[in-house]
């Protein structure tokens, strides 16, 4: 979820009060701001807010059916997740792909945060900054290339 996302803040209530029963569903129920955890935005893959996942014996479901407390609790109860197919192995977020993704993610918010430092801290001008990227891109790729 992320906290300025309309259907989170929508599904937030209904997800309190599941997080509330888990433990007698036997399960374990949480949350992560993929504003404060971009890597695992990157792991899991997450193209659109909110996303449930299922997580079970290191086998992972996507949830996409109706988000009621009765939908979710009946899911788990009713052994619904048996019924989905898991994600695919490559896709996985305990993969070495999305391992990948997810320090492609960490790396993004690096450069995000060192552009807001040349910008807002040292007041570069915002040009200056993107020509700095550019010329830092070339000069990798040419001592890759080398």
């Amino acid at each position: 979820y992320a906290p300025w996302c309309p259907a989170c803040q929508q599904l937030e209530a209904t997800w309190e009060s599941f997080a509330k029963e888990s433990q007698g569903l036997g399960v374990t129920v949480a949350k992560v701001d993929v504003t404060q955890e971009p890597g695992l935005s990157g792991r899991f893959f997450v193209t659109t807010l909110p996303t449930i996942y299922h997580a079970n014996d290191g086998v992972f479901r996507r949830y996409r059916g109706p988000r009621t407390l009765e939908d979710l609790q009946g899911y788990i109860l009713e052994r619904k997740w048996e019924a989905v197919e898991p994600v695919a192995g490559w896709k996985s977020p305990s993969s070495i792909m999305m391992h990948g993704m997810a320090g492609l993610f960490h790396f993004s918010g690096w450069i995000r945060h060192i552009h807001n430092y040349l910008t807002g801290t040292l007041g570069v001008h915002v040009w200056i900054s993107y020509a700095i990227f550019i010329v830092a891109t070339l000069l990798v790729g040419l001592l890759l290339g080398l």
